[in-house]
């Protein structure tokens, strides 16, 4: 069972500081992968640079757009994923940040937004994927000189840094290193999704979604099948309270064999719930809040 949302340790190592720190390959996630998108409002096109800094160290991603060095100046930065506010708070002389956003997404995974020139969200806030986290600037440590950009990172809590420095995947794909542009389809659909996760990838590569129950609007129940293992997935993503621990559970039960579920109090879903089932009848269901649905036997085969 994965882990819904871990209590991440801050790394302050200064920017600038760490050149000769040996990059080790990606870390392994604590959790499944939130659903992130390009940190810029939907159709903007950025380019990302991971190697024309030597405060690189791992995978991180400086970002601008135009022709000029003050182009982006005062452009808007918003969340590539939701969560939960953790920092937000110029750095001082701690780091090269400057002023920071950093955002707790749950499963182990976070994601930094340094350099801003204005920040518009503070700690604790729960912020949906596509909101506003502040203005692109050039802020930093006292006698650094930088020209705007925004610094960008996505860490995992199972390393030390920046081993826990991850590739970052936007939509679905990951960036092409070192660098190149992207547009942003954060938010191209309506409003930002304020859960960082979905179905497939909680239960993971290879599951699609075959059947859904709406469990009120506090969340959504979800039957997955893998056609390349004959198991079938069970999650619960909820809606409601999302990044507060509430009642939430998934269960799938096999024709023959005993029930399997997930329960529990959760910030982000339940599941996933995945077993044999090529050829055979399921039950399946879950909870959120007071609402529940369980299902009888059917998708047989």
């Amino acid at each position: 069972m994965a882990i819904r949302r871990w209590i991440t340790a801050v790394a302050t190592l200064a920017l600038g500081l760490t050149s000769a720190a040996v990059i080790a390959s990606p870390a392994g996630a604590a959790g499944p992968r939130p659903n992130f998108q390009v940190p810029f409002p939907c159709n903007q096109t950025w380019n990302g640079n991971n190697d024309n800094s030597s405060a690189h160290v791992g995978w991180e991603l400086d970002f601008n757009r135009g022709g000029t060095a003050d182009a982006d100046l005062g452009d808007t930065v918003v969340a590539a994923a939701a969560g939960k506010v953790v920092i937000s708070a110029h750095q001082g002389s701690t780091n090269g940040y400057g002023n920071l956003v950093k955002i707790d997404h749950g499963g182990g995974w976070t994601s930094y937004y340094a350099h801003l020139r204005a920040r518009s969200v503070s700690v604790g806030q729960q912020v949906a994927q596509g909101q506003k986290l502040g203005e692109l600037g050039n802020t930093s440590k006292p006698g650094n000189n930088i020209s705007p950009h925004l610094h960008f990172e996505i860490r995992t809590s199972d390393q030390a840094y920046p081993n826990n420095t991850q590739k970052a995947v936007f939509n679905g794909t990951t960036f092409p290193y070192p660098h190149a542009n992207v547009t942003s389809k954060n938010t191209c659909n309506g409003g930002g999704n304020n859960n960082p996760y979905d179905a497939v990838e909680v239960c993971g590569t290879g599951y699609k979604v075959i059947d859904s129950a709406a469990l009120g609007s506090a969340g959504t129940a979800y039957l997955l099948y893998n056609s390349a293992n004959g198991n079938n997935c069970v999650t619960t993503i909820k809606s409601t309270s999302v990044g507060t621990a509430s009642a939430v559970s998934a269960f799938l039960e096999v024709q023959g064999s005993a029930r399997k579920a997930d329960s529990g109090s959760f910030e982000y879903y339940a599941g996933p719930v995945s077993a044999p089932a090529g050829n055979k009848c399921v039950k399946w269901g879950g909870s959120a809040g007071s609402s529940n649905y369980e299902s009888g036997f059917e998708h047989c085969g």
